[in-house]
């Protein structure tokens, strides 16, 4: 099959900064797909133009019904980077589809920073909240980030300040690889630059005092959640975590989530994990969905169902957390339902749960730990210790 769809990356140099097999793409077309910007970047052409559609779902209706002609599609910079192609990808036979890369923000903005670009987190906010980054914000990290606009400059740097790291330095490049290229500088908390639309923002983060900063992953204080107590502590959560070894794109079904301390760390901990929560108090899912956006910006569904009804026709689980609701059917209903080399995490802390484990442990295999810490607190004027509830923890890994 000979490729019909060309997707073409272009920059602010137009036509002239295209390679020749991209530049007879665009001249040989049958039709042409971008946005006005891109359409003014090309010049005059014989192809038919056509905008973005809108919404810009309806994009791949539009290119399956022009399939055998040749078109082209307008992305700017790097189409397989934050832009079209993925959607392009999961929608057409590779067979049919070629790909012109373009040098694209990422590398225009690390060149002009003189940033090594394989240490530098690059990443969109364009259309997305901005609580993305948190999971980022680390003394001396460095960010790159698509916005969405000039305006979202100036929130990003309030949102820095506000998140403890008004003193990290902002460098935001517009027009990149064009005539009209400009750079604004500054730290987050005095940033009053106004920046054009068309702009890649790089940040080298600097916290104001250490306890601004939290790990990426798991083993957030329990003060970063809303909650109200009853939550997977600290330093058990980071050993539910290890269990469950979050990885990209794997997704975590949370039975009885609570404030979604382990969905939240989860999606924290490995790039576009996505989770499930389960939980039937409507007071613990607002602290859920509260949690996901202040500490990533994640979309984390919640399902207001008893387990193990809830857990009908959901996506298949690469691992599971059963955190509350713990009972033999719902042990087995998870079982059941995990992905083959899945993981199955279970926390017990009353003797009922801790029977079921011992039960599903002799009947199924896996490993049991005791789970017991104890934290200093002051006993008058001197400091003693006091313990935690022990929490009895099931793994198993799904052969």
């Amino acid at each position: 099959m000979t490729a019909w769809l060309h997707i073409v990356g272009i920059g602010e140099d137009g036509v002239d900064g295209l390679s020749p097999k991209a530049r007879a793409a665009v001249q040989n077309a049958d039709y042409i797909v971008g946005g006005k910007r891109h359409h003014a970047l090309i010049g005059d052409v014989s192809a038919e133009r056509i905008n973005w559609p809108s919404p810009f779902d309806a994009l791949i209706s539009q290119l399956q019904s022009l399939r055998g002609e040749n078109v082209v599609v307008l992305a700017t910079g790097d189409p397989l980077w934050f832009s079209v192609g993925n959607n392009i990808v999961a929608a057409f036979d590779m067979a049919e589809v070629q790909f012109h890369a373009h040098v694209g923000a990422f590398q225009l903005a690390a060149a002009q920073m003189g940033w090594a670009l394989q240490d530098v987190d690059c990443l969109s906010v364009h259309g997305r909240p901005i609580e993305r980054i948190k999971p980022l914000l680390q003394n001396g990290r460095k960010l790159l980030l698509l916005t969405s606009n000039g305006a979202a400059v100036s929130e990003i740097a309030a949102f820095l300040e506000e998140a403890g790291f008004g003193d990290s330095q902002l460098t935001a490049l517009s027009h990149l690889g064009g005539a009209d290229q400009t750079r604004f500088e500054g730290n987050a908390m005095n940033w009053a630059h106004k920046v054009p639309d068309l702009n890649t923002l790089a940040i080298e983060c600097i916290a104001d005092a250490v306890e601004h900063i939290m790990p990426q992953g798991s083993g957030l204080p329990d003060d970063a959640f809303e909650h109200d107590g009853t939550m997977t502590k600290q330093e058990v959560r980071a050993i539910t975590l290890a269990k469950l070894m979050p990885m990209p794109n794997a997704l975590l079904w949370d039975v009885g989530c609570g404030c979604g301390s382990v969905a939240v760390e989860w999606m924290r901990s490995a790039r576009n994990a996505r989770a499930i929560g389960i939980e039937t108090r409507a007071d613990r899912r607002a602290f859920a969905k509260a949690n996901a956006l202040n500490l990533g910006g994640f979309d984390l569904p919640l399902i207001d169902q008893p387990v193990p009804d809830a857990l009908n026709d959901l996506e298949a689980p690469d691992a599971i957390f059963v955190g509350g609701g713990l009972s033999a059917e719902t042990f087995e209903a998870c079982l059941v339902a995990l992905k083959p080399m899945g993981r199955l995490v279970c926390n017990a802390v009353t003797l009922g749960s801790e029977q079921v484990l011992l039960d599903k442990h002799a009947e199924h295999g896996g490993e049991l730990s005791r789970l017991q810490f104890s934290r200093a607190i002051p006993v008058g004027n001197k400091m003693g210790w006091k313990p935690a509830m022990p929490v009895t923890q099931y793994s198993l890994v799904k052969r």
